[in-house]
């Protein structure tokens, strides 16, 4: 290597660390729990940006390796890995395969094969967009490999290196073709018989999940408070974990639905004493919930403005937690209350949950105090207890309040003794935590604490799945007029009146039977409030707006329920039976006759690549997406493909069975989708 090489590769080296480093820090801020991020606009627009950065990151960190590959000092080799086993007939693939997953298994016996040297070497596939020329999807790597082999002082191009690749790459059932193009794209061309025997699976058994390692997965969502009436501020957290639930019970996981109520501590102290002045029937009835929540409002008052109240209302915790029989008793009768309200929005949504609120823990929290005092993890201050997660470091941390001065547990208590049950007796494997974007710090902190005192071990973490707020049309915070939160039984009675009224609106109530329209009304109330949160970007806040959700054109669940109905009435107008169908399936199957057919048909397949995306990355968004697409698609479809022809006094002239066949099988994809987001699809609209 020339002088002048030499120079551009270390200024090369150089400014990708600096802006490793860079990124490096800004994460680091948040991982720390820097204070300055609480309640700054930054920690949303970083937690936003965070997947970026995290795929930035490792391209920068690639880009330094490749250029260390220069050192004189060789590397220690590592044992090569065995290369992946092909699928070599089509009649072994089911309809749940992940195409892309096969792909890169076919690419990276390719690269080792015409790089035997390199370690690691970046396999690189994605999507080729909607330009039919560039291919289905693209190889990648021969740009990354060839700085790769640069950096070994091996001459050569990108183009170079994506022949290279193309002469080593085995032949495939999922390829009919793969082309060089530009300064080194590798075009796939996907195979027609592969997608039609895929499609052909899908028609004869159905939709099928892709197969994973199964694990116990506990998610913790909803999470309202007793004695209060859930708001608008638990509807994403709801609405976000069940379908997070969804997804990963389809995908054969074993999910544990947790519903983490705030159902202990100071608060029943305060509400207690307050009963015992205002209900003083408290021991045998709880009052309803609304006039609960008033006298808790009342109650917080008083503690906060009366000194012996405030004094009787920690005696009352200290009774309560002693498992006193009449404040035990009362206490179930308030939590009783709740838990039925509750349920009733949770019936309306569809929502199951297991109730296992902070009192569960409560004798835990004293086992798991006695673990970080037996480790050295708790240092005194000002008579609490705390933890840091990094005591080598404390700039800008927040450590865990793990005991109160008087002795008593914190909410991070609670949490720490969560997480050691969630790990130590339910044998977790992955643990999610649906929550607001606000408490980002505390979960880093929570994590680093865990992992610093062994409750959390090697791979295991805590996964924060944050989100944004809910922003009335003002883009202020989603509240009355008056400024008090929105109830969230109103608010679904809401979606329930406004729904009817857009059918009504479309003369639906002329051609629908009462029980029809009224399956109708709930799916779109409901659909469009689930629909309208779950399409955003969970990072981001979103405003809600009944017009805009029950707009039947663009991406809304209005739009889309009624695409699922039309393609499912395409048969039924043909007066084509389910029957009928299946019979001509099974003397012909499904074969491609047109490219919007092929089209469609390649959109389809992706299903189970997307549902292990959004399985990883825990942003649903994608799948809203992707159902969109569906749709989109098979609208070109539609437009360009005859599925039944007719004259001109409406009588069938021509059915195309096969099309019919592609008809049903978008309708059981999309379908699937509608059901991991939550929301009911009907036959008629």
């Amino acid at each position: 290597m020339s002088e002048e090489d030499q120079k551009k590769l270390e200024e090369r080296t150089a400014r990708a660390e600096k802006e490793v480093d860079a990124i490096e820090e800004e994460l680091n801020k948040i991982a720390k729990g820097d204070l300055s991020f609480i309640g700054d606009p930054r920690l949303n627009k970083l937690l936003t940006e965070n997947e970026k950065l995290k795929n930035r990151l490792e391209h920068l960190q690639n880009a330094v390796k490749v250029e260390s590959c220069s050192s004189k000092v060789p590397a220690a080799r590592k044992q090569p890995r065995d290369l992946p086993t092909l699928i070599t007939d089509i009649n072994t693939v089911e309809g749940n395969i992940c195409l892309v997953d096969e792909l890169k298994n076919v690419f990276e016996v390719g690269i080792r094969s015409a790089y035997p040297d390199l370690e690691d070497p970046p396999i690189v596939i994605s999507l080729s967009g909607n330009n039919p020329k560039f291919g289905d999807y693209q190889c990648n790597s021969a740009m990354a490999i060839s700085q790769l082999l640069k950096a070994k002082n091996i001459k050569t191009n990108p183009r170079e290196v994506a022949n290279n690749i193309l002469n080593k790459t085995p032949s495939s059932p999922f390829i009919e073709r793969i082309e060089v193009a530009g300064a080194g794209f590798l075009n796939i061309y996907l195979n027609k018989a592969l997608v039609e025997h895929v499609l052909n699976c899908i028609l004869r058994s159905g939709i099928k999940p892709p197969p994973v390692k199964r694990q116990k997965v506990i998610v913790d969502f909803s999470s309202p408070n007793i004695a209060k009436e859930m708001h608008v501020g638990h509807l994403r957290s709801t609405i976000i974990g069940d379908s997070i639930c969804r997804l990963l019970e389809f995908l054969n996981h074993d999910v544990l639905r947790i519903n983490h109520l705030g159902d202990w501590g100071t608060q029943f102290g305060m509400l207690i004493a307050h009963l015992q002045d205002k209900f003083p029937d408290f021991k045998t009835t709880s009052p309803p919930i609304a006039d609960l929540q008033a006298f808790y409002k009342e109650s917080k008052t008083r503690f906060d403005t009366e000194e012996e109240f405030k004094k009787r209302a920690y005696q009352c915790v200290v009774q309560l937690q002693s498992y006193d029989a009449d404040y035990i008793a009362a206490w179930k009768l308030i939590c009783e209350v709740s838990r039925k309200e509750f349920q009733k929005i949770y019936e309306r949504l569809d929502i199951h949950i297991i109730d296992r609120g902070e009192s569960f823990y409560h004798d835990r929290m004293p086992v798991v105090i006695q673990q970080l005092k037996d480790g050295g993890f708790l240092e005194e201050d000002n008579g609490r207890l705390i933890m840091w997660a990094n005591p080598g470091n404390k700039d800008g941390l927040i450590p865990l309040t793990v005991v109160k001065s008087d002795g008593g547990y914190t909410y991070d208590t609670s949490d720490l003794a969560t997480i050691k049950n969630r790990v130590e007796e339910e044998k977790g494997d992955r643990f999610i935590y649906v929550v607001d974007n606000g408490q980002a710090t505390h979960f880093l902190v929570l994590d680093g604490c865990a992992r610093r005192a062994g409750i959390l071990k090697g791979d295991q973490k805590i996964e924060f799945v944050g989100f944004g707020v809910v922003l009335g049309e003002d883009k202020k915070k989603f509240k009355t007029r008056s400024g008090d939160t929105i109830k969230l039984i109103e608010l679904l009675d809401e979606g329930l009146t406004r729904s009817l009224n857009k059918l009504i609106e479309k003369g639906r109530d002329k051609i629908l039977t009462p029980e029809e329209l009224k399956q109708a009304q709930e799916a779109v109330a409901y659909g469009c409030i689930k629909y309208a949160d779950l399409s955003h970007n969970r990072l981001n806040d979103y405003v809600f707006s009944f017009d805009k959700m029950l707009d039947d054109k663009g991406n809304t669940a209005v739009y889309l329920l009624y695409a699922l109905t039309r393609i499912r009435s395409i048969a039924r107008t043909a007066q084509i039976s389910e029957d009928q169908l299946k019979a001509e399936f099974e003397k012909t199957g499904f074969k491609f006759t047109h490219d919007a057919e092929w089209k469609l048909g390649k959109v389809l397949v992706r299903f189970p690549e997307v549902l292990l995306k959004v399985a990883n990355d825990l942003f649903l968004h994608s799948l809203c997406e992707y159902l969109y697409e569906i749709s989109s698609v098979f609208t070109e479809f539609y437009d360009k493909c005859y599925c039944v022809e007719k004259d001109k006094e409406g009588n069938v002239v021509t059915i195309n069975y096969s099309r019919l066949m592609l008809c049903d099988a978008t309708a059981t994809v999309m379908d699937k989708c509608f059901d991991i987001l939550g929301i009911r699809s009907v036959s008629k609209m």
